[in-house]
């Protein structure tokens, strides 16, 4: 190592009952600075007495859909509405994280693939025992099908979003992996090329990996299981060239060369998800896609038969509905009806103002229109809410745009005019989380902490120090106008390296459309900005086309990625599948999140030490930094996944509690 790094962008569903202070285990992850605690596996699996049956109806987040059906997916593919929201229902990671039980984010074995994992060798070799699950295809869940991920993850690491470049960091830090009992046989065993904290190994490395099925290891439709080669398990190890070079080979077929293909048939070609049998082989978890509308997303699951988990699902169909427009999923809750989304969103701008002294986990009132028929809740999410500069952009400032974001003191002028609590109170109504560093604040953990924690955080709202920043940096100030460099060069009193004389700040930003309250949000934003003579110009897309844009140039440079200068998705990142908020799937040099290609070797060795260290100090010390730093331009986390409030319908049980996360489980709901 979602979005995302599993650029798991955080903008999806995310939705919960409403966190209780210190409820979060996660704030216990780090006890000692001599050894890491056992992983405590939290809640259990549910059994209900209640009428099986029905159609449940779940709102989309607006603008949001699923484009990518393959478990493994580079960055413009990495979001909540593809993994969590989609891909987790059918096809299950090797380790759950969120029990439907719970809050917390934490680890539940009951639901994973696999027993916990045993450590041994000084921490540098981890066991992994699967359970023997099956796929639908009658396949079981074993050894090659977790030694046909990693196999694929060391060939086109490029390619998987959680990649991180480095020894110490995943998948470099993988020394050697082997099957002892062969192919069939449930154990696998990592060797690491050091020792590292094993709680951190199993919450951001370990998360990552997704046993894939046999049927996918192919280079053609008509293709026996297996005869891609790629889960090849030869002599124990599976390093070899001729492995890594076949598994090129199936990720090209199966992912339609990353979804450019000019014929494509797989996880390119949104048409012909349901009727490719390759995709139904593959599901060992309790839903499969039986209807899939290409044009808008729109996904229908029914019960997997095959499914071997604990959790048989009880409704007979759950179906995920897509709206253009957070005012058309408004309206489709406010109308009702047989198809009205039994969980939906309660928008920003249809939120009744949140009366003071409510704070961040109770729900104020409900609108009046949606009282009747459902409860308003209250939830914090595990995630910190952002947007990108991209620092080899070619496209703003003249040309320029890269060199002028490099420069530090120029992030904090534009981090010194972002108004993170009036955000939050206009137009937010008072339900949001300021973000002011890679650590979330809320659920309450031991990880926010420092200036994190100050109000305003290490930039409070003051634009008149944005401005005279800007002024003793050599640039001429034009109010309302477009400032210029006047003084080039790299002294302390000048523009900076790279910037000549005359260079206009002027830039553009692509955002999420169909989101009122984002378009509220950047518009004053971009007027807060043109104070300092900072031009910026709005380009509304769609989710799935802002994170096609925002392309970083490491490992490879095209002119895509040099043509952006700021995207905001609405929604940053969700700890997930990273749940201990290291950063280093988004922060890191070269990772493969890192959309604004941010480069800091001081940040890649505090990166490090906390993947190494079991103490909160090595954490404090990258937070710290990262939050002066200003990697990216710090926003308010929006409840509900970047949505608003969740709605829950009066007819529906099993949703609450919902854990931290943004993982969907259906498969507990049931109607009353």
């Amino acid at each position: 190592m979602e979005q995302q790094l599993r650029r798991r962008a955080a903008w999806g569903w995310r939705l919960g009952a409403g966190l209780a202070v210190g409820a979060l285990v996660l704030a216990t992850f780090v006890t000692s600075s001599t050894a890491s605690p056992a992983p405590r596996a939290v809640g259990k699996t549910q059994a209900f007495n209640v009428k099986r049956g029905g159609t449940a109806y779940w709102a989309m987040a607006p603008a949001t859909t699923p484009d990518w059906i393959f478990p493994f997916e580079a960055i413009q593919y990495f979001s909540v509405a593809n993994i969590d929201q989609f891909q987790y229902l059918m096809y299950r990671p090797l380790y759950w994280f969120g029990s439907p039980t719970s809050a917390s984010p934490n680890v539940d074995f009951s639901l994973s693939l696999a027993k916990a994992p045993v450590w041994s060798n000084g921490n540098k070799t981890v066991t992994i025992h699967l359970k023997g699950w099956r796929f639908a295809d009658g396949q079981k869940v074993d050894a090659q099908s977790l030694v046909f991920w990693l196999n694929m993850m060391k060939a086109e690491a490029g390619n998987w979003a959680g990649t991180v470049p480095g020894p110490a960091t995943f998948p470099g830090n993988i020394k050697s992996y082997s099957a002892p009992g062969g192919a069939g046989g449930n154990t696998v065993v990592i060797n690491l090329d050091q020792a590292f904290s094993t709680y951190w190994y199993l919450y951001n490395e370990l998360s990552q990996l997704i046993p894939m099925a046999e049927a996918w290891d192919v280079t053609s439709l008509t293709g026996a299981p297996g005869s891609g080669g790629c889960g090849a398990v030869s002599h124990g190890e599976m390093t070899g060239a001729a492995t890594l070079k076949a598994c090129t080979a199936v990720w090209t077929f199966d992912t339609d060369n990353n979804g450019t293909a000019k014929s494509p048939q797989m996880s390119g070609d949104l048409a012909t998800y349901t009727t490719n049998k390759l995709w139904d082989e593959g599901v060992d978890g309790p839903w499969k896609l039986s209807g899939f509308v290409a044009s808008t997303g729109q996904s229908t699951f029914v019960p997997n038969p095959s499914y071997s988990g604990p959790q048989k699902p009880i409704l007979a169909k759950f179906v995920e509905v897509p709206y253009t427009s957070d005012s058309s999923a408004f309206n489709a809750l406010a109308a009702g009806g047989a198809t009205a989304p039994q969980v939906g969103y309660l928008f920003p701008q249809n939120t009744p103002q949140k009366p003071a002294g409510l704070g961040p986990t109770t729900a104020g009132p409900n609108a009046p229109q949606l009282n009747a028929n459902y409860t308003l809740n209250e939830w914090s999410s595990w995630s910190i809410n952002y947007f990108p500069e991209n620092y080899d952009s070619t496209l703003g400032a003249g040309g320029h745009a890269g060199m002028v974001f490099r420069q530090l003191y120029f992030r904090q002028a534009l981090q010194d005019m972002v108004n993170q609590p009036g955000i939050i109170l206009t137009y937010l109504k008072g339900y949001g989380i300021p973000t002011y560093g890679p650590a979330p604040v809320y659920p309450k953990n031991s990880f926010a902490h420092g200036v994190e924690l100050k109000p305003g955080g290490p930039y409070p709202f003051d634009p008149g120090k944005g401005i005279s920043t800007l002024k003793s940096h050599g640039w001429h100030v034009v109010t309302n106008g477009t400032s210029r460099c006047v003084k080039p060069g790299t002294g302390a009193h000048e523009c900076g390296a790279g910037i000549p004389k005359g260079t206009p700040l002027t830039f553009q930003e692509v955002y999420l459309s169909g989101a009122n309250y984002l378009t509220q949000e950047v518009d004053y934003e971009v007027s807060e900005w043109a104070k300092a003579g900072i031009q910026v110009s709005l380009k509304a897309e769609p989710f799935d086309s802002v994170l096609k844009t925002a392309l970083p140039c490491v490992p490879k440079s095209t002119p895509a990625c040099h043509s952006w200068d700021m995207a905001n998705w609405g929604g940053g990142w969700s700890y997930d599948p990273d749940f201990m908020p290291t950063g280093g799937e988004i922060f890191a040099t070269g990772a493969g999140s890192n959309s604004g290609d941010y480069n800091s070797a001081t940040n890649n060795r505090l990166i490090v030490e906390t993947h190494k260290s079991s103490s909160l100090s090595a954490f404090y010390q990258y937070e710290n930094y990262l939050a002066e730093q200003l990697p990216v331009i710090w926003q308010p986390v929006v409840n509900a996944g970047a949505t608003g409030e969740a709605e829950i319908s009066h007819n529906i049980g099993g949703v609450l509690p919902i854990n931290a996360l943004q993982n969907l489980t259906p498969e507990y709901w049931y109607f009353k």
